[in-house]
């Protein structure tokens, strides 16, 4: 796809991605640096950081790579304030840490649906409070952009626990663009539909029927494309959208309208098979 910003659109712009060692965290990372920012990527992986620095800008001029859990609010809070150390300020945060499986809610260990929703719902406050305050304390203003789902408001079957951390971000989101407007920060949200990861593209489309069943759901005819997101990201990000807070832009070719609930369609399946391949999925 052809750039369509300038490349000076998020020029020295200090830009914090959590998750953004890989997927679509890291075609952000890797825009965002081509657009001028200054790009602090953060996941649990140290080796995948580095990878992933090393595609952002081979020289390490522009990238700042460090692991942390964003579930442990004194991990995020410790990395602030290195990246600020080395970089400046952070003038933007995108909230894109997360985790999901498919599961059958009757048989989820409470273990597991805590692990989803701490790092969804408990990273993307610890994040968005470990950089809000040195925004709020600087009065230096900044942009927050969350990454959320359509099934935030819908709800859908056999993902509860990413339904209500996503729910939960996106009520924060809506919550602090009021708060915070005051400081001059926006916070906004964006609700993807699919877009083919390496990661969620194993737990969420485990078999080659259920990407096709996915498919045909979307009336656009196909998934989306990472350049489409990591567009309209630096876009809410940028001063071309001044005006714009509390808002959730919604990125799904059609989905959601036209069906609703991501994962419901599983529903009509008979049960028994759909367990058998999730099962299949944790193996």
């Amino acid at each position: 796809m052809p750039e369509v910003f300038s490349e000076h659109l998020l020029r020295d712009r200090v830009v914090l991605i959590t998750g953004g060692g890989s997927g679509l965290g890291l075609s952000m990372a890797k825009r965002f640096a081509r657009l001028g920012a200054r790009v602090a990527i953060t996941g649990r992986k140290p080796e995948r950081l580095e990878a992933a620095a090393g595609e952002i800008d081979p020289t390490g001029a522009r990238v700042f790579a460090r692991a942390a859990d964003v579930r442990e609010f004194d991990q995020v809070e410790a990395l602030v304030a290195a990246i600020e150390a080395e970089m400046g300020p952070v003038d933007a945060l995108v909230n894109n840490a997360a985790g999901n499986f498919l599961a059958p809610t009757e048989d989820l260990s409470p273990r597991a649906f805590d692990a989803v929703v701490r790092t969804v719902l408990h990273g993307s406050f610890h994040a968005t409070l470990a950089v809000g305050r040195r925004m709020i304390e600087r009065g230096s203003g900044g942009s927050i952009v969350s990454i959320a789902t359509t099934y935030a408001w819908t709800g859908s079957a056999f993902v509860v626990p990413s339904a209500a951390g996503k729910a939960g971000v996106l009520a924060m989101t809506r919550s602090l663009a009021v708060e915070w407007a005051t400081y001059g920060i926006r916070v906004n949200a964006i609700a993807p539909g699919p877009f083919p990861t390496e990661g969620a593209w194993q737990a969420l489309m485990p078999t080659p029927e259920v990407e096709a069943q996915a498919k045909e759901r979307i009336p656009a005819g196909r998934f989306g494309e990472h350049d489409e997101l990591t567009s309209l990201a630096a876009f809410l990000l940028s001063d071309a959208a001044p005006f714009i807070t509390g808002e959730c832009v919604t990125i799904d070719g059609g989905e959601w309208l036209g069906s609703g609930g991501e994962f419901n369609h599983l529903t009509r399946v008979p049960r028994e098979q759909v367990k058998s391949v999730m099962r299949k999925m944790r193996r």
